[in-house]
């Protein structure tokens, strides 16, 4: 499994349940990565997706423990019944892709990160652990400095040393 998540300086990952920078080619290299894959989110992250619909073309598992069974969607109750739905599928096809929560809980069980960094500071409230400063995780692939939409961004990967198995 790995994670996908575009970041400040601070590490920070959003704001009011939103993302912070509209970049069009972060949000190219997204669907290029999740498009035909599963994509693993909570219930905010969810509801933070345009008309609060899943993201077409890929198979939605949101962790809703409260949330009624849609049929555009997996709902999932409980962190067993996520695990349990995660296994039915190869571990390099599916990708959390939020909010922190979720980041936070599923981090080690992660084996790659994507992380497109930008250097510039969103006024966040929801942040990402600094993987720079986790003796788990390696910097494995950080490419050239990319001008887009008058931000510097840098597409970003991260091995997990020591993942917990699901």
């Amino acid at each position: 499994m790995k994670a996908i998540v575009h970041a400040d300086k601070n590490w920070g990952i959003g704001k009011n349940n939103s993302l912070m920078f509209k970049i069009p080619a972060d949000m190219k290299f997204f669907k290029e990565k999740t498009t035909g894959n599963i994509v693993v989110m909570g219930s905010n992250t969810l509801k933070s997706l345009p008309q609060g619909k899943p993201l077409k073309d890929r198979i939605n598992i949101v962790l809703y423990p409260e949330g009624e069974d849609r049929e555009d969607c997996k709902i999932v109750h409980s962190l067993n019944e996520l695990f349990t739905e995660i296994k039915k599928y190869p571990p390099e096809r599916v990708f959390v892709i939020g909010g922190q929560m979720m980041y936070k809980t599923l981090l080690e069980y992660c084996d790659e990160v994507l992380v497109t960094k930008v250097e510039a500071e969103g006024d966040a409230d929801a942040f990402f652990e600094n993987l720079d400063k986790n003796e788990n995780f390696k910097l494995v692939h950080e490419s050239e400095p990319i001008e887009t939409n008058s931000y510097t961004i840098k597409f970003t990967t991260y091995k997990n040393l020591s993942v917990k198995p699901i």
